[in-house]
């Protein structure tokens, strides 16, 4: 597609370097040209968030995975931006084919990593690098692509008029950034919501593909050969064909991907706001499990021995007046109100679809035991700091903080000194709040760290651990794992403004003196400012 030229004489201006022969004036064509640029840096920064979001959903650890991502594929930038310099004598054929490329890597990534990561299991044995390989793999390639963009696109836009190179610069930089700007809000509020990942990310090829080749092919064709042209066509017409026939599919490959994850009773399957949510089972005797994010938060198997560690010891003494936050899904409501002389119970919850379900469902809710529908429990949906900042002092008797793994990066701050001292605010003098800390056995180090963090905020603790889970998943809120790395524990932190009666009780049972048995001494506190899980 690409035929050398002879070097020019010295002195004189290359054939490649002189003005482009164009169907439009030169001010159109200037306007073209930054119109694409636009375009394409729009969708090359889709293609970054949409690798940096599926690696979290996927793999887990926000700060990680957009670490990866971003800084791999900067250098790549790098780097195509040098290799471009070579191919600056045929500049147009060059984006041309820069952009069909670009699009097909781009467009079927999000396809690519969910197929690998949905039928290879749990990554065990050879697998067990293979969603990180990939996606620095997907990072580097794309950054290469969309760093060579660039000086392909100055030599095109110096060709319709010359200019000097800072004015040139300029342009380019500013139609760049700015489409970086519309494709950056592009895909939290319309791409990631109305389309999901997939879906979004064959769109943004096939956008891609059309801008640059219609730049080429349109604007630039008189600079290609005629074979030139034809292959030009030819592979963006493939890609096309390609992009629309996954997206054809997609909705095929989603079910098929889906029951390869969750198996093959998934009754429902709903991407909210704020994360995937999926259920199976809970009809014909089978089993209900509630799955968010790939994170398996509630296995009928054994939830009730979660929940009622969860909230039981906590309701050992006044618990007129009860907070919970998180446990939309009514499990935790459902412990508390087994408790007679509850009078009030509020939750916070973040996301109002796993509400909605757990109200409408017919198993979720019989597993609940209709809890939304007793007059005595209200829901609020809001995050849980920003909840606890706006609430009034010495409010609620007990605390139930059924939240996310302390070690999921977004909940980070939920198990912070910080947060802690809102829980302590709103107690009364005799309060109590009881936390999920994550596995005691397979993650010490974590589960002590929110002891000592909930120390420093001025509770009393009690830590405890509650073991022999009845399924190979981790019916809390753990990642999905597979059964040879499964936690087979619980880890709680029983805790209070003041001692009183309940922390002397719970202290002295064999589920706290099989915690004391694993303490890490010495442990950081965590932070806002200094995260340490």
């Amino acid at each position: 597609m690409i035929e050398p030229h002879a070097p020019a004489p010295p002195g004189t201006t290359p054939p490649w370097a002189g003005p482009a022969r164009l169907p439009v004036g030169p001010g159109t064509g200037r306007f073209l040209v930054l119109a694409c640029v636009f375009v394409c840096a729009a969708c090359g920064l889709v293609y970054e968030l949409e690798l940096v979001a599926l690696a979290t959903y996927l793999i887990g650890d926000s700060v990680t995975q957009a670490s990866v991502v971003l800084s791999v594929m900067v250098f790549a930038m790098g780097i195509g931006s040098l290799a471009a310099k070579r191919l600056r004598w045929r500049a147009a054929a060059a984006f041309g084919a820069l952009e069909a490329a670009l699009a097909l890597v781009g467009g079927c990534s999000a396809m690519t990593l969910y197929a690998v990561f949905a039928w290879t299991g749990a990554w065990g044995g050879v697998w067990e690098s293979a969603p990180r390989c990939l996606l620095v793999a997907f990072s580097l390639a794309i950054g290469l692509l969309i760093g060579a963009e660039v000086p392909l696109l100055m030599e095109l836009i110096q060709r319709i008029r010359r200019q000097d190179a800072g004015g040139a610069v300029a342009d380019l930089f500013a139609a760049d950034y700015v489409g970086a700007l519309v494709g950056g809000l592009a895909f939290p509020f319309l791409l990631l919501p109305w389309l999901g990942q997939l879906t979004g990310a064959l769109l943004t090829g096939t956008v891609n593909v059309m801008a640059g080749g219609a730049l080429v092919l349109g604007l630039f064709r008189g600079d290609l050969t005629r074979r030139a042209r034809r292959l030009l066509l030819l592979a963006n017409v493939t890609v096309l064909a390609l992009l629309a026939t996954a997206a054809v599919l997609v909705d095929d490959f989603e079910r098929a991907a889906r029951h390869a994850v969750y198996g093959e009773d998934v009754r429902v399957a709903v991407q909210s706001e704020v994360q995937e949510i999926v259920l199976t089972g809970g009809t014909d005797g089978r089993s209900l499990d509630l799955f968010l994010d790939g994170r398996l938060r509630v296995s009928g198997r054994d939830e009730h021995r979660y929940h009622e560690a969860l909230v039981h010891p906590a309701m050992n003494g006044p618990h007129a007046r009860v907070l919970i936050l998180g446990g939309g899904d009514g499990l935790a409501a459902r412990e508390v109100l087994r408790h007679p002389g509850v009078d009030h119970v509020d939750i916070v919850e973040l996301d109002e679809e796993v509400v909605r379900l757990a109200r409408s469902d017919p198993a979720l809710a019989a597993l609940n035991g209709h809890v939304y529908g007793d007059a005595r429990v209200h829901v609020t949906t809001a995050d849980a700091f920003g909840a606890l900042r706006r609430m009034p002092s010495a409010t609620y008797d007990v605390v139930v903080a059924d939240l996310p793994d302390p070690g999921i990066t977004a909940s980070t701050k939920l198990y912070s000194r910080e947060f802690y001292g809102l829980v302590r605010r709103v107690l009364t003098d005799h309060g109590r709040i009881l936390v999920h800390a994550g596995p005691v056995a397979s993650r010490p180090r974590v589960f002590w760290t929110v002891d000592a963090t909930m120390r420093a905020a001025g509770l009393h603790t009690v830590p405890f651990r509650v073991g022999g889970r009845a399924s190979a998943f981790a019916a809390g809120p753990d990642r999905t794992t597979g059964a040879s790395r499964a936690a087979h524990d619980w880890g709680f932190v029983l805790a209070s403004p003041a001692p009183c009666p309940a922390l002397h009780q719970a202290r002295l049972t064999a589920d706290a003196r099989a915690a004391a048995r694993t303490r890490v001494v010495g442990v950081p506190v965590s932070t806002l400012a200094h995260p340490r899980y």
